[in-house]
């Protein structure tokens, strides 16, 4: 074992403690901050003794809705990035970025558009993972055996500039003032005036997604050696295949059918943690699943306080993020390989 590798063992644990501690702060601040703050004891009062006055009301009913919504979700992008990344050995796989988020989008507008949803309660996660699943498959099949940046990027360009069309062109036929509503939230994203019920909705599907993910670091750290190799050490590469496709639909495109689509998480938190982690696939899951879900909760919090006449849509504000950081690693990517 090389000196590096054994400071980064050394310091994984140290990393998912200060990630858990950084994850609880944000949380609380969460419930804490808006239209009208809160104190910390009436946040505490609200959640522990079930207060019915107006600031437990807000807590409950408001804020701790959009807290365990955007944690779920941006841990699920943060996992499924560094899980696609390892899947297809680039670091730009994303699951906003290759079309994932969109195409889920689209799934789950279909399900509007068609009545679906208002028929059947779970059309809508249902046709959101179908969408998922479809892009992610389509992103496999043109990118995999040949993971170079361009056609990576090629190919999710591709896939989300589809998805995108296709949603607005659906929403575009449709008359009624709530579709062209719908077609904002899948195009920029939110988590703002949601309810338990939301969180019910897309919990069970973002819980099982993590349960693929989370068995498929053995089998990526046989893959980042080659196929070959992976092979050799026993790995099928079918079901780390399966595993990854089926845990990015499940919980990308849960995420989405209540969120709409939120990109870059996905692209910046793995790439931000994997250096602490020694470069390793396997120990980079779980730094990325919580620091997923920091990112987007510190983000849902900056959209509440920034001044603005209307909260900003919480897709936008990753989007400020990720964009530049999204050109920067290409530029970085390219000095590499000259």
């Amino acid at each position: 074992m090389t000196a590096g590798a054994a400071e980064a063992r050394i310091g994984a644990p140290t990393l998912a403690v200060g990630l858990v501690a950084l994850l609880a702060g944000l949380a609380f601040l969460s419930l804490q901050v808006g239209q009208v703050a809160i104190p910390a004891a009436e946040v505490l009062r609200g959640l522990v003794a079930g207060a019915d006055d107006r600031a437990a009301l807000i807590v409950r009913e408001i804020r701790l809705p959009r807290l365990l919504l955007a944690g779920l979700i941006g841990a699920s992008l943060g996992l499924a990035g560094a899980a696609l990344q390892g899947l297809l050995r680039n670091p730009l796989a994303e699951p906003g970025l290759i079309g994932v988020s969109a195409s889920g989008g689209l799934g789950a507008v279909v399900a509007l558009y068609f009545g679906f949803a208002a028929a059947f309660p779970l059309a809508l996660p249902l046709s959101a993972m179908a969408g998922a699943l479809i892009a992610t498959l389509a992103l496999y099949l043109l990118a995999a055996r040949d993971a170079s940046i361009l056609t990576l990027i090629l190919a999710g360009v591709a896939i989300s500039s589809f998805a995108v069309a296709m949603t607005s062109l659906a929403l575009n036929l449709s008359p009624t003032p709530y579709a062209l509503s719908e077609m904002v939230l899948w195009l920029l994203g939110s988590v703002k005036d949601r309810s338990m019920a939301d969180v019910a909705l897309a919990a069970p599907f973002i819980l099982l997604g993590w349960a693929l993910l989370a068995g498929v670091g053995r089998g990526l750290d046989a893959l980042s050696l080659g196929e070959e190799a992976a092979r050799s050490l026993g790995v099928g590469l079918g079901r780390l295949r399966a595993l990854i496709i089926g845990g990015t639909a499940l919980s990308v495109g849960a995420g989405v059918a209540v969120s709409g689509s939120i990109g870059f998480v996905g692209l910046v938190v793995p790439h931000l943690l994997r250096p602490l982690v020694g470069h390793q696939p396997s120990r980079l899951l779980l730094p990325s699943a919580l620091g997923g879900a920091a990112l987007l909760i510190a983000a849902d919090i900056a959209a509440r306080l920034i001044p603005a006449r209307g909260e900003l849509m919480l897709g936008v504000l990753t989007a400020v993020i990720g964009a530049p950081f999204f050109l920067w690693l290409i530029l970085q990517t390219r000095r590499r390989m000259r």
